[in-house]
């Protein structure tokens, strides 16, 4: 068996145990500096050079407020939280030296204490950028899987998942206030024919269309959603005009011209309406309510609007 022990390189027993400390410092990727009571800088790594375009040379003597500029005010409760004992652990942003935007950090300033008074601070920040990133990624893919489960794809409505959940709050809310709840069920006329004679694509388009001008009836905070092929429900409460005036405004809008190809379209709306508690206690029995005056609509020729009767 071969000695390992004659491929051992020597150790080097003339490097000062200081300078190697010092190098091993300089070599972290993360910020390492004293500064003494007055808040000057004793001791910096290397690392201060890529965070603020200084180094050590350049750092030595100068203040915290100096080196921090415009963020001294912000860290200012975590100094002089370090500078009366505590231990500070919090995150910051810090600029660039080239302007090319901020690097996220994880801060931490250690009081050194000496027969029980501060001396000085020591001070450790770390680069956290690639958790930050990974952290805003997972929260837009978060926020992306909630909006594709409670939203229509083509649309960008609002489904009936999350109709169901307004509708609610909205029930809620007016059997305390006594505002007036409306929930309108809208259909679009002879739709199958765009499909028919169009195409897909062109009915996609033209869906996406009706329900701009739906929307452009209403105000930002009542609930327009798709809950069908060519079904949409519409949600709106404490109306000050009346629920016949709003449902004026979307068939006006509808029989707007729309152009499929060569072809002019003109659409049309089928459109009944329910009110809570008069048509229904519950958010079931106002659907059912709101569906029996849509199916009265059409059977009356389409292109008009029905308010439920009292249930």
């Amino acid at each position: 068996m071969p000695d390992l022990s004659e491929k051992v390189a020597p150790s080097d027993e003339s490097v000062d145990t200081a300078d190697l400390l010092l190098e091993l410092v300089d070599h972290l990727d993360a910020m390492v500096a004293y500064w003494d009571s007055h808040q000057v800088c004793r001791f910096a790594n290397h690392a201060y050079r890529d965070w603020f375009g200084r180094g050590r040379d350049e750092l030595l003597g100068t203040t915290l407020k100096d080196l921090l500029g415009p963020l001294y005010e912000k860290n200012l409760h975590h100094i002089e939280a370090a500078y009366r004992g505590e231990q500070q652990v919090f995150e910051r942003a810090i600029p660039r030296p080239d302007g090319s935007g901020v690097r996220h950090s994880l801060a931490t300033y250690i009081p050194r204490i000496v027969n029980g008074r501060v001396q000085g601070i020591f001070v450790h920040v770390a680069d956290v950028e690639p958790i930050k990133r990974l952290e805003m990624a997972l929260k837009a893919a978060k926020e992306e899987a909630e909006r594709l489960a409670t939203h229509d794809h083509l649309t960008g409505l609002p489904n009936r998942l999350l109709l169901r959940d307004r509708i609610d709050e909205a029930i809620a809310r007016a059997t305390r206030t006594r505002e007036r709840v409306y929930l309108l069920g809208i259909d679009v006329d002879n739709f199958k024919d765009v499909n028919d004679s169009y195409g897909h694509p062109a009915g996609d388009k033209f869906l996406v269309e009706i329900a701009e001008r739906i929307k452009s009836c209403v105000r930002d905070y009542d609930t327009v959603a798709r809950v069908g092929g060519d079904e949409f429900l519409v949600l709106t409460a404490g109306l000050s005009d009346g629920v016949e005036i709003l449902a004026e405004r979307m068939l006006d809008s509808a029989r707007q011209p729309f152009l499929v190809g060569d072809a002019v379209l003109t659409p049309s709306l089928s459109i009944g309406a329910a009110r809570f508690p008069r048509n229904g206690a519950t958010r079931e029995a106002l659907i059912l309510s709101c569906d029996r005056a849509l199916y009265k609509a059409k059977k009356m020729g389409r292109n008009c609007f029905v308010l439920a009767e009292p249930s």
